[in-house]
């Protein structure tokens, strides 16, 4: 009999079995679940402090991991440690994909320090464990007792020869037109994150409703196993009695003050107004311990309150704008000198700098993943320094924000890039922001555009982005184009969308109330289209399309092809030919197993003089065509000399000068430079090369004076010999073999 009383849920969900199973491992959590999509496996594990805080708090001290274990594959780490260390971009990423649905359902008041682990433990390398987390976790919060306002689920949409698919594995999402995750209650959407190939707004919204109805079975599985072993739910603290009181007086009190903060358009300024209303709400309070502590939280909510009821009812936002107008925006490219392509990219008091660098293929990444080794050829980094928004912070490694945003605006951008086989660069965006009041993302994007049009990088169509918020009251809503910071902490959605002209790219929504409606998607994303064309048309002023030529400070890269068999000879013994290459010329050589090489190089001179020398080196030699070659060995009987690549072919004496040559050391010595004419192989292969029929200052063909009768019957006589196999020295003797042992 098994000490473990297990529970157990299965369906078959998108043509593969879906499993959630819980009571046999990681028993001392307040919540675990093992979820199996196919043969990829997920176990999540939730717990919460016991100990919370005594104060109220509106927030929950949550922290999402995601870890994948190589085991998981069957493979062991790479690295000194030969162990998984810190996480992974694809896992920080999936961290936040589980994070961003689950974090706004948990009960007001309800501030323990809560945190759940998904680790993949089983993965079939075709199906994508990112969904298999999130449902894990899901089930997990589901079960634990937490009040937690689920359960929710998720689904990957596919966009396959018109058709919405449901979960596609590895292999078919690379064909895909759309790779887009959303996440919902039974209620509506929470959470949608995608990159898409230009996809019309009604494909896309058609792709969130598809995949909101996918995942009500999966949420409906996962409330099954609830009932059957869900914990007993823990208790919420409820809102203490002076929030109320506290709440009436700086109403009745402060009100129109902080009314009238909200109508000053500048956010230093406004903030330091609100910073003056707050301190004398403290001020209100000062003999009253209790009703002190908590006056933050509550001017908070009430600025909140205020900002929204304006926009509800007025249509006018903090700023001054209406609901779609954008900010002002002024773009400008080419202001680094030294950069391959840069840009600056203002829209309000949103400003990002961005620049592009143009690399080879020994800069790309290589990313290291369970599937296996693969490189990345377009990087884009987003850094975000606390100056941006006039704070003092510390400055280190990119946190989970800025690897989002840079990957929210890597998806943008990407589907727009040339391909390489057009383009054979490696390509690094970097976005500075450099001021910050809503949407440094969607700047990014089109800073990233800018720059990348600015180094003459060929892109298919310019990709620009808009941020959209959400004021939502019950029945009544209204939907923001270009939001504000403010806007967008103080608002129910942050909903970014950035395109072309023709259509989506990428999208990006997270919800902060419990789901939205289709209605209000669509309105969002028919005000975004508008706006997203407003801000093409403004940076069409500054450049419309990408330069015709690359920048001057880019490499030049060009791209040929070898045979595979001559790639040895190319890089040498211990890749000594190809260091010298790239020393000497200053070049960068890079060579694939096809037999591809691509010579980079700043300098026109340099590049050619790197390609003459491969060519050199690969090149057959060819009958009747002359040669700059390099004596290497003194006979008696001529000079074995180098002139392709590595080739070697014998001067007879006979052959060195239209007169008759004594020794051959009287007009040629070991390392002199000579021109030959290359006359073809003997009947054993081996070249044979003249001196006299070139002239050796120009390399051009020599002109011979006539030759007597009698020696020319005897030249003819040596050179007959020649042509049956035996190659002769002035005497006459058979020197065969000679020729092949130099």
């Amino acid at each position: 009999m098994s000490i473990f009383k297990t529970y157990k849920k299965e369906m078959i969900w998108g043509g593969k079995k879906l499993s959630l199973e819980t009571g046999k491992i990681a028993r001392q959590a307040d919540g675990a679940v093992i979820a199996k999509y196919g043969d990829t496996e997920v176990i999540a594990t939730v717990c919460a402090s016991k100990n919370p805080p005594e104060t109220f708090e509106d927030f929950i001290p949550l922290t999402v991991n995601y870890q994948e274990k190589t085991y998981a594959a069957g493979r062991i780490p790479g690295g000194f440690f030969k162990r998984e260390g810190k996480p992974s971009e694809a896992e920080v990423l999936t961290s936040r994909l589980i994070d961003r649905p689950i974090r706004p359902l948990f009960a007001k008041g309800f501030n323990n320090e809560t945190q759940v682990v998904c680790t993949l433990i089983s993965h079939d390398l075709e199906t994508q464990p990112d969904i298999v987390a999130m449902i894990a976790a899901s089930a997990a919060l589901t079960i634990s007792g937490l009040p937690f306002l689920g359960p929710i689920a998720g689904a990957r949409i596919g966009y396959i020869d018109g058709q919405y698919v449901l979960n596609p594995d590895m292999k078919a999402i690379k064909h895909s037109q759309l790779d887009l995750v959303v996440a919902g209650t039974q209620e509506g959407v929470l959470m949608v994150e995608s990159e898409a190939q230009e996809l019309s707004e009604d494909v896309m919204l058609g792709a969130v409703s598809f995949g909101h109805e996918s995942i009500k079975p999966v949420i409906e599985m996962i409330i099954s196993l609830a009932e059957e072993c869900a914990k007993d739910p823990w208790e919420v603290k409820q809102e203490p009695a002076e929030y109320e009181t506290v709440r009436s007086e700086i109403m009745d009190k402060l009100g129109d003050e902080i009314k009238a903060a909200y109508q000053i358009h500048e956010k230093l300024k406004r903030q330091d107004t609100i910073a003056a209303v707050r301190e004398k709400a403290h001020a209100l309070f000062a003999d009253r311990e209790a009703e002190d502590a908590v006056c933050d939280k509550v001017f908070h909510e009430l600025e909140a309150r205020i900002m929204r009821d304006a926009v509800l009812n007025t249509g006018i936002r903090i700023d001054g704008r209406d609901t779609k107008t954008i900010r002002v925006i002024e773009t400008e490219v080419g202001f680094l000198p030294k950069s391959h392509g840069s840009a600056l990219f203002t829209r309000g008091e949103t400003q990002a700098m961005v620049t592009a660098t143009l690399g080879t293929g020994e800069d790309e990444q290589i990313v290291d993943s369970l599937a296996g080794e693969y490189k990345e050829r377009f990087l884009l980094h987003y850094n975000f320094p606390p100056f941006s928004v006039g704070e003092v912070g510390r400055l280190g490694s990119p946190g989970r924000r800025e690897i989002g945003h840079g990957k929210l605006a890597w998806r943008a951008i990407h589907p727009m890039l040339p391909k390489f086989e057009d383009f054979p660069y490696t390509i690094r965006v970097v976005s500075d922001i450099m001021e910050s009041n809503g949407s440094s993302s969607m700047a990014t994007v089109c800073g990233s555009t800018l720059s990348l049009m600015d180094a003459g990088v060929p892109m298919k169509k310019p990709v620009a982005g808009i941020a959209m918020g959400l004021i939502k009251e019950k029945d009544k809503f209204v939907v923001l184009s270009d939001i504000l910071g403010d806007e967008d902490h103080l608002g129910d959605m942050d909903f970014k969308v950035a395109g072309t002209r023709d259509g989506v790219t990428a999208l990006q929504m997270d919800i902060k109330i419990t789901s939205i409606t289709t209605e209000i998607m669509k309105t969002a994303l028919a005000q975004a289209h508008e706006g997203r064309q407003f801000i093409l048309n403004k940076m069409a002023e500054t450049i419309a399309e990408p330069r015709a030529e690359l920048n001057k400070n880019a490499p030049r890269i060009q791209a040929f092809k070898i045979d595979p068999e001559k790639i040895r000879d190319v890089i040498g013994t211990g890749g000594k030919v190809i260091r010298e290459i790239v020393e000497k010329t200053g070049a960068k050589v890079d060579i694939e197993d096809d037999g591809t090489i691509r010579i980079a190089a700043v300098d026109q001179d340099a590049g050619k003089a790197a390609y003459d020398w491969i060519q050199g080196i690969i090149a057959e030699p060819e009958e009747g065509k002359n040669y700059l070659g390099t004596v290497c060995k003194i006979m008696e009987f001529g000079a074995f000399v180098t002139f392709v690549g590595k080739t070697d072919g014998l001067v007879h004496i006979s052959e060195m000068a239209p007169y008759r040559v004594e020794k051959v050391t009287d007009l040629v010595k070991e390392g002199d430079k000579v021109w030959v004419k290359c006359m073809g192989a003997d009947n054993r292969g081996k070249i044979r090369l003249s001196m006299k029929r070139v002239n050796q200052e120009t390399g051009e063909d020599a002109v011979l004076p006539e030759e007597p009768k009698k020696e020319r019957k005897e030249k003819h006589h040596h050179e007959k010999k020649a042509e049956d196999g035996a190659v002769m020295n002035q005497t006459g003797e058979d020197l065969a073999g000679i020729f092949g042992d130099k």
